[in-house]
């Protein structure tokens, strides 16, 4: 079975944060990776409220330089420093991150007790045997990216056949999962009719952008997509002249590019009492979409 794939939502509001939403943070956990995406304001108590250890972080994705994307990173590394966190922690970030984040530390005091590496990407930026992170230029007021992960697909053995066959366990198992075919006591078998394929899963994050022809095809296939949604269709000349979304723009990225389920965060403070005029206008377009509160879980399927 694939490793459980579980997004929770730490903070699903915009730049200013209302009583039900902070400032956004999303933290993707996967096996043994804990990977945060935006650091707003608050993040680290919204990790303590959420009964969720931080120093279980492994790398943090920066979209942008906003304060309402990265307030909360000084706090968060201080408290790491000070918590015996001992691992290589990689922070990415859009072109440009590098210089911000070398003035965060000038202006809040350098962080020794643990390495951090600082990396501008774009692409494929992270890759081993289980996964890939990649990223995709966006289109907002300084450089942006979108993030997704991409678990990879898995060979497995169809316990059913190999029990039918009568084949026992052994190293020839690793050669089943590498595709090639085997021979078990004199006789052979092709590694095709004992395996199966089970695709891997997709996550796609998509913060503050201007609507583009880019997301849907880097957001294609997602199992989950969150995505900003700062207004409704109302107010699309606000959202073009700020360079946000609106969430028909939003379920329409979802519609065309196949995802199966779409998440609507960064909203306005004005939808804090009335969310529905935005999840109604998305599921127009959309039908499986959702409005996530702070400190909502979901586990990708």
């Amino acid at each position: 079975m694939t490793e459980k794939l579980k997004i929770h939502f730490l903070g699903t509001g915009s730049m200013i944060p209302s009583p039900r939403r902070g400032h956004p943070a999303f933290l993707l956990v996967y096996g043994g990776e804990n990977i945060l995406v935006d650091c707003g304001e608050g993040t680290q108590t919204q990790f303590r409220r959420a009964k969720l250890n931080p120093c279980k972080i492994t790398r943090i994705l920066i979209t942008h330089w906003h304060g309402d994307h990265t307030f909360g990173l000084p706090g968060l590394l201080r408290t790491l420093s000070t918590s015996g966190y001992v691992k290589k922690l990689e922070i990415y970030g859009p072109s440009g991150f590098k210089r911000h984040m070398d003035d965060m530390f000038k202006a809040f005091g350098k962080i020794d007790e643990f390495e951090i590496e600082v990396k501008e990407v774009s692409g494929k930026f992270f890759e081993n045997s289980d996964f890939y992170l990649e990223a995709e230029r966006m289109i907002h007021v300084q450089p942006c990216n979108a993030y997704s992960f991409v678990e990879k697909t898995k060979v497995r053995i169809d316990k059913k056949k190999l029990k039918k066959a009568k084949i026992k366990p052994g190293k020839h198992m690793k050669n089943l999962k590498e595709g090639k075919d085997i021979v078990f006591e004199g006789k052979k078998y092709k590694s095709k009719d004992l395996t199966f394929e089970e695709k891997g899963k997709k996550v796609s994050f998509v913060l503050d952008t201007l609507d583009n022809n880019e997301i849907a095809s880097f957001v294609k296939g997602a199992d989950a997509l969150v995505i900003e949604s700062t207004f409704d269709s109302s107010f699309k000349d606000l959202a073009r002249d700020y360079k946000h979304m609106t969430s028909e723009q939003s379920a329409k990225v979802a519609k065309s590019g196949k995802v199966k389920k779409l998440y609507l965060v960064h909203l306005s403070e004005r939808y804090d009492r009335k969310t529905d005029t935005v999840l109604k206008e998305a599921k127009k377009i959309f039908k499986s979409v959702e409005i996530p509160n702070d400190l909502d879980s979901v586990e990708v399927k």
